[in-house]
């Protein structure tokens, strides 16, 4: 289990050895360009706050428990709109006293993260302690500029399991860090925004345009929970592992201000500085993110409970009326040991991956999986295979191949469909179009997505599953940032929210029947055994048998791809 703060489809040998040889030589092209990370010193080792009660958050919670008679110590509320999303952060940092703890893979540079930055100064100028933890990957160009918020008084910024080498694109840092495949591979998934101890959130959210409903190109739909009580204690214990971690490295040991000028102004799209771009290290100006279209108010997978109660005048959640849910909880939480060198870090059978697929094995009815990347592999297809023996009913949301951001992973996926409807798994995978549906909410993907027509006001109708979610027997959700599949399992470090729950289940099992009524399909397998795509009855699409949707260059990258790369690559 992990740490809790609480067929026979495989590659031919032949492919796998090309593949790796394929790895070793372009590591051989590279190594001698190869740069080495500075010694990692100068850090002071901190924790969360103690005293949470002292704090408006904590009394508040402690006042909501006390008025709902639960004995439960942990309450939640799920977040599967964007504009709830956005909302309760915002609300979180205006009523933060003494901290806000933020840890991130992906931190944009972009309106709504300027947003939620600028806020953040706000809070550190009036005092509060601001530490922030992101994953190293993506901070590269445009991205780095969000750096500049480490020069303010009371802000703090570590980045987890540094790539040495330029900031200047993204393709010249990977190739840069070919000569270290391990570390390029682990990355730090995890996604929590803390404040004073006592509130948080985790999901599957980064922060930025893309997942806040104002992305240029298409939208992702995810979900996030905010909990509030005892379990928000054991998230920031969880963040303090991480943050006093031998990996997590002060930013200032990595990347200086007149680094940070010299990015801003690269010429280049990729590298090209936001609006409003900061003037020197300790003042941005401010920028007013444009506002949400009027279709991305309809929620991801969209919530059948009361609706968040939002402040008129603040536009921000209002913690004292919001619908919170008091249930029993743990959080499941990959040690950072699984991202450090070799592998030997963590025993078998100890990653969250291993745990939730051991409370699916428990499950006697039914088993309902999001997961935006689902690539199994052996292992949780033997899992599947002995909960299906069982009579269990198992069903997967996913991407299709015009909805889903990553390709790669398609191709791992799509080398399962048939083993998977086989074992009599119902499989539904996302239209990339979701316009006019109640699935079509606001949050965004990447790459070429099609703008709905000129003049419209309503956003993006290219959108692409983001949301992490797993219930079982209508009794338990597991929400977090975790993905089925071997790279969540075995590379990089995730973190989830196991909730016993009722009523928080069925929220969730109404959102995934929405979803796969109005705006999946449905696969299934013809006379001849190949795979068909249906479409739900009444539904304004059509069956198709060929990947539908995707372009012909989506389909040839999967193809290309498919042959070669591992499972635990994708």
């Amino acid at each position: 289990m992990p740490t809790p703060i609480a067929s026979d489809v495989f590659l031919p040998i032949a492919w796998t050895r090309v593949w790796r040889l394929v790895l070793v030589l372009a590591t051989a092209l590279v190594a001698g360009c190869a740069t080495t990370l500075p010694p990692n010193t100068g850090r002071t080792p901190s924790r969360a706050i103690e005293s949470y009660g002292d704090t408006a958050l904590g009394r508040l919670t402690e006042q909501r428990r006390a008025a709902s008679a639960s004995r439960s110590d942990s309450a939640f509320m799920l977040l599967p709109g964007a504009d709830d999303a956005m909302s309760s952060r915002l609300a979180l940092i205006d009523a933060a006293q003494r901290s806000l703890d933020l840890q991130y893979y992906a931190i944009h540079a972009d309106n709504s993260t300027e947003l939620l930055l600028q806020k953040i100064r706000d809070a550190a100028r009036r005092g509060v302690r601001v530490r922030v933890l992101i994953d190293d990957f993506n901070l590269v160009g445009k991205d780095a500029q969000v750096l500049r918020l480490a020069f303010e008084s009371n802000v703090e910024i570590r980045l987890f399991n540094p790539i040495a080498g330029s900031r200047n694109s993204l393709m010249g840092r990977a190739f840069t860090a070919l000569a270290d495949l391990e570390r390029l591979q682990k990355r730090m998934h995890n996604k929590l925004f803390i404040a004073d101890n006592a509130m948080g959130i985790t999901g599957g959210r980064n922060l930025g345009d893309a997942y806040f409903g104002s992305g240029d190109v298409s939208n992702f739909l995810d979900l996030d929970v905010l909990a509030a009580g005892r379990v928000v204690r054991d998230m920031s214990a969880s963040f303090d592992h991480y943050w006093n971690d031998e990996l997590a490295y002060p930013m200032q040991r990595l990347v200086s201000a007149q680094d940070l000028e010299d990015l801003r102004k690269l010429p280049s799209a990729s590298t090209a500085a936001p609006a409003n771009p900061p003037q020197s290290p300790t003042a941005t100006a401010p920028i007013t993110p444009r506002p949400t279209p009027a279709s991305t108010a309809s929620q991801v997978m969209p919530d059948a409970s009361p609706s968040a109660v939002v402040d008129a005048d603040t536009g921000r959640l209002n913690l004292r009326t919001i619908p919170l849910v008091w249930a029993p909880s743990v959080l499941l939480a990959d040690q950072p040991g699984k991202i450090g060198p070799g592998d030997d870090e963590v025993d078998a059978g100890e990653t969250l991956i291993d745990g939730l697929l051991s409370l699916m094995e428990q499950a006697r009815q039914e088993v309902l999986i999001v997961s935006p990347y689902f690539v199994p592999g052996k292992p949780m297809m033997e899992v599947f295979a002995r909960m299906r023996a069982k009579g269990v009913s198992v069903r997967v949301l996913t991407n299709s191949l015009a909805s889903n951001d990553a390709p790669a992973a398609h191709a791992g996926y799509a080398r399962y469909r048939h083993d998977l409807l086989g074992l009599g798994i119902d499989l539904y995978e996302m239209r990339a179009d979701q316009e006019g549906t109640a699935a079509g909410a606001g949050l965004a993907g990447s790459g070429g997505g099609r703008r709905v027509a000129a003049g419209s006001k309503t956003a993006n109708s290219h959108s692409s599953l983001h949301a992490k979610a797993v219930t079982i027997d209508g009794r338990l959700a597991v929400i977090g940032s975790m993905n089925l599949d071997l790279r969540s399992q075995r590379q990089n470090s995730e973190v989830a929210l196991a909730i016993r729950s009722p009523v928080l289940s069925q929220q969730l099992r109404r959102q995934f029947e929405t979803t796969v009524t109005q705006g999946a399909y449905r696969l299934g397998l013809d006379g001849d055994r190949q795979l068909v795509w249906r479409a739900p009855q009444g539904a304004r699409f059509t069956d198709a048998r060929s990947e539908p949707d995707a372009t012909a260059r989506q389909k040839a990258l999967v193809f290309m791809i498919g042959p070669f790369a591992p499972d635990e690559m994708l």
